[in-house]
């Protein structure tokens, strides 16, 4: 017990939970824009994928930092403007598209790595962006610019979905496109847009991994982090609020088993400690999905003029 409560009391903790949630919460609010729009992205995986190789590979050439989080936007965007075309367009199955875009964006991506380095074994570095060190709160002196942008994300997200007409209307198309059409809303357009928006995000989520918390490309570097942004935005029923809340939770699980794993490594197979944010966030997402308020017409195709 005492040293459950030296990890807890101990600011290092904190600054690794941070951390850890930050691609969380750019993700989650990625899918949570596709999802109140009332179209499921499961492409999520691979365009972080996508974004944390092409925004690295930028910098790698000679972009500044920002440029490449930049490349890693576009990047995203356009593979959300693909499942847009195929979802929104073509109103084929959007559990088909994601998953089909994942395989897709991740397959390019090491191909793309191994055409640009064809016989370098050690994965080549860059200079990532440095720690905040100015500022006066500690926790987040020890963080990057693009948690700081995490953050931040999450009050504009917020006021656009709930204090806009824009985000009147995505949400509008996400329960009635029927009743949105009526309007004078394009649902096309709306939808088509808050994917594009959103992809734009989980490609800057992806980003984070090679030019903040790392400072190079590797396979496997998302590691599921895709999935879990899915099953957090039903934990956060669609409210940013409660994403952000979601990923410091999954993140606290996390940082929690490695510092477990220090303390205990002999007594337990490390695979326990593994397994425990994600039994734990299972747990929670059980407790809460019962409760939770979907998109009434989130997943089902819309074709203008039907009824």
């Amino acid at each position: 017990m005492t040293e459950f409560l030296d990890i807890l009391t101990n600011p290092a903790f904190w600054v690794a939970v941070l951390r850890i949630a930050t691609p969380l919460v750019l993700g989650t609010l990625g899918v949570l824009l596709c999802e109140r729009a009332g179209v499921l992205n499961l492409g999520i995986e691979g365009i972080m994928v996508a974004g944390a190789f092409t925004g690295w590979l930028a910098v790698y050439g000679g972009a500044p930092l920002w440029a490449g989080v930049a490349v890693a936007a576009l990047t995203g965007a356009v593979l959300g403007l693909l499942h847009a075309f195929l979802t929104v367009g073509l109103a084929l199955s959007q559990h088909v598209s994601g998953l089909g875009i994942t395989l897709l964006a991740t397959a390019l991506s090491y191909y793309g790595y191994r055409v640009s380095f064809p016989k370098v074994t050690t994965p080549p570095t860059i200079t990532p962006f440095a720690e905040m060190s100015w500022l006066p709160v500690p926790i987040l002196a020890q963080q990057t610019a693009m948690t700081l942008l995490a953050l931040l994300a999450v009050p504009l997200i917020t006021y656009v979905l709930f204090k806009t007409p824009v985000g009147l209307a995505v949400r509008m198309v996400g329960e009635n496109p029927q009743a949105a059409e009526g309007q004078g809303v394009s649902v096309a357009r709306v939808r088509t847009g808050s994917i594009v928006a959103g992809s734009a995000l989980m490609g800057v989520a992806g980003s984070f991994l090679t030019l903040s918390a790392f400072n190079a490309f590797f396979f496997n570097m998302v590691n599921g982090r895709g999935w879990i942004c899915v099953a957090l935005v039903v934990f956060a029923s669609w409210r940013p609020g409660k994403a952000l809340l979601g990923a410091l939770l999954f993140a606290f699980f996390d940082a929690l088993q490695l510092r477990l794993q220090q303390m205990n490594e002999a007594v337990l197979p490390y695979q326990l400690y593994l397994m425990l944010p994600y039994i734990l966030s299972i747990v929670a997402l059980i407790l809460v999905a019962r409760k939770a308020s979907y998109p009434q017409a989130l997943m089902k195709p819309y074709r203008k003029g039907e009824r």
